[in-house]
């Protein structure tokens, strides 16, 4: 059933959705006077601004403070849509960067509960430049390894869309919110709506989530407390050492614990039976692996740049000690453009946070069709073993299924990689193996075993560390 909660109209009810009893602090930056019908002398903007505080109770379109939501207090920032449409202008951005400076201060959490029609008109390109004050803010957060949240409420468009909220962590929307760079009264006049909105804006990868109200509180509180903030990193990545095989000289990173293997199988005897377990579809696949490794789960969801992937889950969770953890995990397809991107985002997310990052390696290989092609499958390829390859914080990847070749190497941890017995890794599947060097199909099998792909070969030739029985 959908949620029938409407959403709290103001920015104080918003606020008190969120922090409960828990109360919160409101914070002011400095007073500072602006010229007559402010910098652009636009006449009658005075008049607007008193008659929006009038309505409002409100001395301008942002309030921002300390509260708690759940037991993780952090700093709120919350946007009075009913002061000038929640727009932006000089004033707003001395409030707004405050905010930012006020969570790098006291090292919290930044939430952001946004809606606003954009920058105000009546100031001009003073108020346009106000994006760049939070843009920079933004940035001072994450060298600072502080997570940023936003909720998007109904109307979040323009620039305040495109910084305070698609610029966040984790972007949530409220059921039906109108979401978008460009506003109702600004579109084409054949704009399709769904685009603009939180849902078709979820499926679009944009929205890490479609929320109701009733349940905002409750998925607020989750992400503060899996975001951390965490323990500080070094400031610049530590590049891994390899050995002459490939393979990673020990760190000193402290990995995950392994998730428990799903199967009873036995480890196969041959090449060709690695491969036909590891395509059996009644084998354990990362949905199990995953239920049974996180007590919570809270996905991210797209790439980001308008694709997304079913095939590839990404997210934050809770293992059973409370251990936050970074997941990325393969489902038994090959893997499209949008999950290799979705999986960068996590695992740099993860890595700027401090949260260990496990990988469930399963697919048969990357998506290679021209959809692929021209979504830039190398690119994105090339971006997830770019992002494993410099995180700082321990990643911890099993193969629980099939290994297909970069596809599937591109998420696996450089000398923390583990196998199951229903897994296996190759170089290339044995069917393409064969045909490229011009071999009859009867001899996928022999080929399969000059592979040396089952899990005790990998074992053997230094590519995984264990197998997991």
């Amino acid at each position: 059933m959908p949620d029938e909660t409407p959403a709290p109209a103001t920015a104080r009810e918003m606020i008190a959705l969120l922090t409960g009893g828990a109360g919160f602090t409101e914070h002011r930056p400095a007073p500072r006077s602006q010229p007559p019908d402010g910098p652009l002398g636009w006449a009658g903007y005075d008049a607007a601004r008193e008659r929006a505080t009038a309505r409002t109770g409100e001395e301008e379109s942002v309030v921002y403070g300390t509260g708690a939501v759940g037991d993780r207090s952090c700093v709120l920032l919350s946007f009075e849509f009913g002061f000038l449409g929640g727009s932006l202008g000089g004033l707003t951005g001395d409030r707004l960067t405050a905010a930012y400076e006020l969570a790098l201060t006291r090292r919290l959490p930044l939430l952001a509960l946004v809606a606003t029609g954009g920058s105000r008109m009546q100031e001009g390109m003073i108020a346009l430049t106000q994006l760049q004050r939070v843009a920079a803010a933004s940035v001072r957060l994450r060298a600072a390894g502080l997570p940023q949240i936003a909720v998007v409420r109904d109307p979040t468009t323009g620039g305040g869309w495109a910084t305070v909220g698609a610029g966040a962590d984790v972007v949530l929307a409220l059921p039906g919110a109108q979401i978008g760079f460009a506003g109702s009264r600004v579109r084409p006049p054949d704009a399709d709506p769904y685009a603009y909105g939180a849902e078709g804006q979820f499926a679009a990868g944009q929205v890490d989530a479609v929320v109701p109200a009733d349940e905002l509180a409750t998925a607020v509180g989750h992400w503060l407390r899996v975001l951390g903030p965490h323990e500080a990193l070094p400031a610049a990545p530590v590049p891994r050492a390899l050995t002459a095989s490939g393979a990673e000289a020990a760190t000193g990173a402290e990995p995950l614990p392994l998730p428990h293997e799903r199967s009873a199988a036995r480890l196969p005897r041959t090449g060709r039976e690695a491969v036909a377990r590891a395509r059996d579809a009644r084998r354990p696949r990362a949905e199990a692996y995953l239920a049974d490794y996180l007590t919570v789960r809270l996905p991210l969801h797209g790439d980001r740049c308008g694709g997304t992937d079913p095939g590839l889950l990404s997210g934050f969770g809770l293992r059973a000690d409370g251990l936050p953890v970074a997941y990325v995990a393969q489902c038994g397809t090959p893997t499209r453009p949008a999950g290799y991107r979705a999986a960068a985002r996590t695992i740099r997310l993860a890595d700027r946070l401090g949260v260990p990052v496990l990988t469930l390696v399963d697919t048969p290989g990357a998506a290679n069709d021209a959809e692929a092609e021209r979504a830039g499958a190398g690119a994105a390829i090339a971006d997830a073993f770019a992002a494993v390859a410099a995180a700082r914080v321990p990643v911890t990847t099993l193969v629980i299924g099939e290994g297909g070749s970069g596809g599937a190497l591109a998420l696996a941890a450089p000398g923390n990689t583990h196998v199951t017995a229903d897994g296996y890794f190759s170089v290339i599947a044995p069917e393409l193996a064969a045909a490229i060097l011009k071999r009859p199909p009867s001899e996928t099998g022999a080929t399969a075993d000059q592979l040396r792909l089952r899990p005790q070969d990998l074992l053997e030739l230094g590519v995984v560390r264990s197998i997991v029985e």
